[in-house]
């Protein structure tokens, strides 16, 4: 006797399947466009015309010039690939424990020390408004009553 999956049983599996695609640590990356939000356009994107440019009236021979634009190319290329291969890794690993060490004071220090601050000024400013309330207020209240009948006028004597 087979039993088929009962209505439950296929929105767990739904349901299981959608929480791994949504899972931050096992989303799919780009392996074509690896810098979507554009933060190092301007910073290394250094070309062999960056670099090196030869004015008129003073050209090496042609040879020899694309020789250098191939050698820029290529060794730029490798250079960055073997050194991306041998510390990528572990300096990705540093920057995933830093970020970390980093969100965890926000999360555990900062934000609560924050909110700890907002709440004592909060009463504090009660307490000040109170104080204001009570003592300021009819304080300059008389004092503007006593200075209501105080009328200035402004003659011009020639």
């Amino acid at each position: 006797m087979t039993c088929s999956p009962t209505m439950a049983d296929q929105y767990q599996y739904n349901t299981n399947e959608e929480k791994i695609v949504k899972d931050s640590h096992t989303k799919e990356i780009d392996l074509i466009n690896r810098d979507p939000k554009q933060i190092n356009e301007d910073v290394v994107k250094v070309e062999f015309e960056d670099v090196i440019a030869e004015p008129d009236g003073t050209h090496s021979l042609d040879g020899v010039w694309k020789l250098s634009y191939t050698t820029f190319t290529v060794s730029k290329y490798w250079c960055y690939r073997i050194l991306s291969a041998v510390f990528g890794i572990p300096v990705a690993l540093l920057w995933g424990f830093l970020f970390a060490c980093i969100s965890f004071c926000h999360i555990w220090a900062v934000v609560p020390c924050i909110k700890s601050c907002l709440i004592e000024s909060q009463c504090i400013s009660r307490i000040y408004s109170l104080c204001i309330q009570t003592f300021c207020d009819p304080f300059f209240e008389a004092l503007g009553k006593i200075f209501s009948s105080v009328r200035v006028a402004m003659r011009k004597e020639v």
